[in-house]
């Protein structure tokens, strides 16, 4: 009930508001906000302008004013800034959340059986169409086959993203549609997975091979977009995520979120990062967008994908795999590609993102940051997403030319047998290298690479400050020498999640003059014992001084004082 009250009190606030200027205090609460560098400030309350900007900040000792329009007493609980994801794909996050979503899947039979009954659920359906299948978290050891595919729907074509993007699994139908056969040759920055002993496609297809299924898809409707992106965000926003880095936005993505913020229901932010130059000039033109709907949504920059994943051995490595010597990975841009695209972006003041897996890939991006940089003076902020695997030699290259790495600790617990298979012992001291790039001087922000995995972000910060999973396996940590303190991780998912992407002054800290995005929690994230930590509820998330979610019942609130809004 006291939760109810609170959220009633709340409530009551938003729902009195009259038209003219009004400040809120936020009172009594364990407030926490952080620097990019980790620095800590504390604050017992905050006053908050009618138009959800911070109009100033209480420490310990400073009284707040005792006439304001509302006050809310926050009943000592804790207050963070609003939880920045620096690498998503939104709308395939939506998609998976509406449609067939196959991560919670423990083996091939399990996915066999979900997809099965997906097929019978929507006969009618000319494509079943799907995400988030890992082979790792099925213990298959081996790719799965277009044969396995058939046995759960073989009457139409089935297509399957992998969890992190990179892969497709198709059954014979699907292959068939996309003319893919014996005879088909490897594209290039891609590879048809064959039969063992022959050239018959298996029905997995990595990289650039996934193009040939991709083209004969029905598009989605705006409509389809629409509801995806309302899922992605609703998602999002429980999981305390208030912000995003949306990787690889399409004309047709950005269409939806200018729909969703003309009809004043887009509540996250979001940082648009096109997946192609044609994308980003049509959204944007000759420069980046200024910020829209009240600093909830920009197109700012490209993304380039330079190799796969670990996961479907295509993340681009120095040395061969140690699981598999006759593999390297694939290299999706080549050299000059790279760099032609990297310096069609800067041109015109566009962020660049290179997502590299591989330590190849890395290095790569490294050369091609350091050769174009100085051709574009300026604070560029050049980012590198993922990184997987880097060179111990590389760790220092990270402190040239402001370079952001933009990596996912969850990653980590989910891939760590598959890495250490993968990569063997001797590599492992560049695996998920967060505490090296960091010390080495290199910006860091943290992010979920979902739907590859969902967004957990309190998850994230103790697995950065662990290196253990939630049961504390294993014990000292999986590589504990690149272990970060708390206080650092949860900057990387805060203030460093918003310089990331130039957000800065904006959001991403409790400070005056920023959007007032905040979380109440029931715990103190930099007090709390590692498990307890795991256990951090998100009582209420809100965004430019509104309430856009809360985990009490509605109509307890109601019949409290009022209905519970958002804006």
């Amino acid at each position: 009930m006291q939760a109810a009250r609170l959220c009633a009190a709340l409530a009551a606030a938003l729902l009195a508001a009259s038209p003219a200027a009004a400040d809120t205090l936020l009172d009594n609460v364990n407030g926490i906000s952080i620097a990019r560098d980790g620095a800590i400030t504390r604050f017992h309350a905050m006053t908050i302008r009618d138009d959800g900007i911070i109009l100033q900040i209480f420490e310990r000792g400073e009284k707040p004013p005792s006439k304001v329009d509302y006050r809310i007493d926050g009943d000592g609980r804790t207050v963070i800034p609003g939880l920045v994801d620096s690498h998503v794909r939104l709308m395939d996050t939506g998609f998976a959340a509406i449609g067939l979503d196959l991560s919670a899947t423990v083996s091939l039979a399990d996915a066999q059986a979900e997809i099965a009954a997906y097929g019978a659920r929507y006969p009618d359906r000319p494509w079943i169409v799907g995400t988030g299948w890992n082979q790792a978290n099925w213990a298959l050891g081996r790719l799965p086959t277009a044969a396995e595919l058939d046995a759960a729907v073989a009457d139409r074509p089935v297509w399957l993203i992998h969890a992190d993007g990179t892969a497709g699994w198709a059954n014979s139908r699907a292959l068939e549609l996309a003319g893919i056969d014996a005879g088909s040759a490897d594209p290039e920055g891609g590879r048809i997975v064959r039969q063992s002993g022959s050239k018959t496609p298996a029905g997995v297809l990595i990289g650039n091979a996934m193009q040939a299924v991709s083209e004969e898809l029905p598009r989605p409707r705006p409509e389809d977009r629409d509801r995806a992106f309302l899922a992605a965000q609703d998602l999002l926003i429980k999981r305390g995520v208030t912000a995003v880095a949306d990787m690889g936005t399409t004309i047709e993505d950005w269409q939806s979120y200018r729909r969703a913020g003309d009809a004043g229901t887009l509540r996250l932010r979001i940082i648009a990062y096109s997946g192609s130059v044609d994308d980003m000039m049509l959204i944007a033109g000759p420069q980046p967008t200024p910020w829209l709907y009240d600093d909830r949504l920009r197109m700012i920059g490209l993304r380039l994908v330079l190799d796969g994943s670990l996961g479907t051995r295509s993340a681009w490595l120095k040395a061969p795999y140690t699981d598999d010597p006759q593999e390297s990975g694939l290299t999706l841009l080549d050299h000059a590609q790279l760099r032609n695209l990297m310096s069609r972006a800067a041109m015109d003041g566009f962020q660049v993102a290179v997502q590299a897996s591989g330590d190849g890939a890395v290095d790569e991006a490294l050369a091609a940051i350091e050769e174009i940089a100085e051709a574009y003076q300026g604070e560029r902020r050049w980012r590198i997403q993922a990184a997987q695997l880097a060179d111990p030699l590389d760790f220092t290259r990270f402190a040239s030319h402001g370079i952001v790495a933009s990596m996912q600790p969850l990653q980590q617990i989910a891939n760590r047998d598959m890495a250490e298979a993968r990569l063997g012992e001797a590599r492992l001291n560049g695996a998920y290298a967060w505490r090296s790039i960091f010390d080495a001087g290199a910006a860091l922000s943290f992010g979920s690479g979902a739907p590859e995995i969902l967004p957990d972000p309190i998850a994230g910060i103790a697995v950065a400050a662990t290196r253990e999973d939630d049961s504390g396996q294993p014990f000292g940590g999986w590589q504990p020498q690149e272990t970060l303190r708390r206080e650092q991780a949860l900057a990387a998912y805060t203030a460093g999640g918003a310089y990331a992407g130039f957000g800065e002054g904006r959001f991403g800290r409790l400070a005056v003059g920023e959007h007032a995005d905040f979380l109440m929690i029931d715990r103190d994230p930099l007090l709390a014992g590692m498990q307890e930590l795991r256990g951090t509820k998100i009582l209420q998330v809100w965004i430019n001084g509104r309430l856009a979610y809360s985990d009490a019942p509605a109509d307890a609130a109601e019949s409290e004082g009022g209905e519970i809004v958002g804006r």
